[in-house]
């Protein structure tokens, strides 16, 4: 039943990218239940359908806001991979390879976490820089401490953030203070987080399985976290295929073996409810494996840049079947804003394009007008696709009722201003449809622009009025 109405631009986001993916609507009517779920979704307020339902809601006394002028309403932002503690060094040491990056200041303020207090401040600050960005749902790395998962899941329920929340597990190949003794005892540990999580009692947010990545995690310990995730009915979140580095660390280990995709994949950690960030290095045959299982990837753009050697194909993973969100990244990534990850979505498919080109010109002989078009319909992502990824993708990924403005669904929403709101200059002559509006708010706003975040229905920022 429905206890509030809001009438206005609305950006839904259709069932894939492409075509459809994001569809805006000047004229909308969105009906919320009291527990914060969409119960009515019409795309024409003024149609037959839009008229009936206004009828209905006024006969039931419900009670329908008009959204301000310039405004459009846009599914919350879903951040599908980032690391907690890192936010600290957030937007610096960025010129280093990504092992020595890791050894000389990820883990180091992994291990920070070990105190309550300092982890308190970072997550504290951290949920609430997200939230004010448009953040309202985040797959979030923690640290080896299982204290500091439940605290970080405690922020997320106190400040109105959806999350689901992953004690880090290694027991190699990281230093004291970051590692755990042995498998059994990490395993242990994770269970212990996910029931810490589980304990507050909210439905924001919900743990996680969270292998680091291959060469920090032994077989034995993936075997047993892959169990976990299957008896508890966890999500699991790990890094795959992401830099050479990574990639040769992983063959050194285990030369019989030397992919992180089947070590993943034996250990029964890539399944439907799995998410992997990055995939940079994954070959056509490894995406059909993450295809045919149903897992994602977490795009991240930026980190991509700085650490992985080179830019995930997205449109080609896309393509093959994978399911896939964005992700910040923080701190490989610079900056904690998924608008930034989207516009960066859009120059890295750009990048790939060029490349993809020039081969096509090298290798097949192809003219340069050809091969511009051809690597465009291949690799290219609009901005509408980024968009799409940056919500609904991401929600999909995470497995989330939300995302789509679908009746049913979870309403986690964005206000945003379109009028400039004094982040960039607006032209009336230019800026005559709403396409162009949004399209200008994608490329050049940032949190100035957004009035309010809502998540589950509860306006945890700003005002829709």
């Amino acid at each position: 039943m429905a206890a509030r109405a809001l009438r206005g631009a609305v950006a839904f986001c259709g069932p894939s990218f492409g075509d459809g993916a994001v569809v805006l609507a000047p004229d909308a009517l969105l009906a919320v239940s009291a527990g914060g779920a969409l119960v009515a979704a019409v795309r024409d307020a003024g149609g037959a359908e839009g008229e009936a339902l206004l009828r209905s809601l006024e006969a039931g006394g419900v009670p329908v806001t008009c959204l301000p002028r310039g405004s459009v309403l846009l599914p919350g932002l879903v951040d599908t991979h980032l690391h907690a503690p890192q936010f600290s060094f957030t937007g610096t040491r960025t010129d280093t390879e990504l092992m020595r990056w890791l050894d000389e200041t990820t883990f180091p303020a992994e291990s920070a976490m070990a105190s309550e207090a300092a982890a308190s401040e970072v997550f504290g600050r951290l949920v609430s820089r997200l939230l004010s960005l448009g953040t309202t749902a985040a797959l979030y790395f923690s640290s080896v401490h299982v204290r500091a998962a439940v605290l970080l899941a405690e922020q997320c329920a106190r400040q109105g953030q959806r999350a689901i929340v992953g004690k880090v597990s290694m027991d190699r190949n990281a230093p004291d203070g970051t590692v755990e003794r042995d498998a059994e005892e990490a395993v242990r540990a994770a269970a212990e987080a996910a029931r810490g999580i589980r304990s507050i009692g909210s439905n924001l947010v919900e743990p996680a399985v969270t292998p680091r990545f291959v060469p920090t995690c032994s077989p034995e310990l993936l075997e047993g976290l892959g169990r976990l995730a299957r008896e508890e009915g966890l999500l699991v979140q790990s890094h795959i295929s992401e830099s050479d580095g990574e990639c040769a660390f992983v063959a050194a280990l285990h030369p019989e073996e030397p992919r992180d995709t089947d070590q993943l994949d034996r250990a029964g950690l890539l399944t439907s409810r799995s998410v992997m960030a990055h995939g940079v290095k994954l070959t056509a045959t490894e995406l059909a494996v993450l295809a045919r299982r149903g897992a994602s990837l977490a795009h991240c753009p930026l980190s991509n840049f700085y650490f992985a050697n080179g830019s995930l194909r997205a449109k080609r993973a896309l393509k093959a079947g994978v399911k896939m969100g964005l992700g910040t990244d923080i701190a490989g990534g610079i900056s904690p804003s998924m608008l930034v990850a989207a516009r960066s979505a859009v120059v890295a498919s750009r990048a790939v394009m060029h490349a993809e080109s020039e081969r096509l010109q090298r290798e097949e002989g192809c003219s340069a007008e050809e091969a511009n078009n051809r690597a465009e319909a291949s690799e290219a992502l609009t901005w509408r696709d980024a968009l799409w990824l940056a919500t609904a993708g991401g929600a999909d990924a995470l497995g989330l009722n939300t995302g789509h403005f679908r009746e049913g669904e979870a309403f986690d929403a964005l206000l945003v201003d379109l009028t400039g709101a004094g982040v960039y200059d607006v032209f009336p002559s230019s800026d005559s449809s709403l396409d162009d509006s949004v399209e200008r708010f994608f490329n050049l706003g940032d949190d100035r622009n957004i009035r309010a975040v809502v998540v589950q229905g509860a306006v945890v920022r700003g005002s829709l009025g």
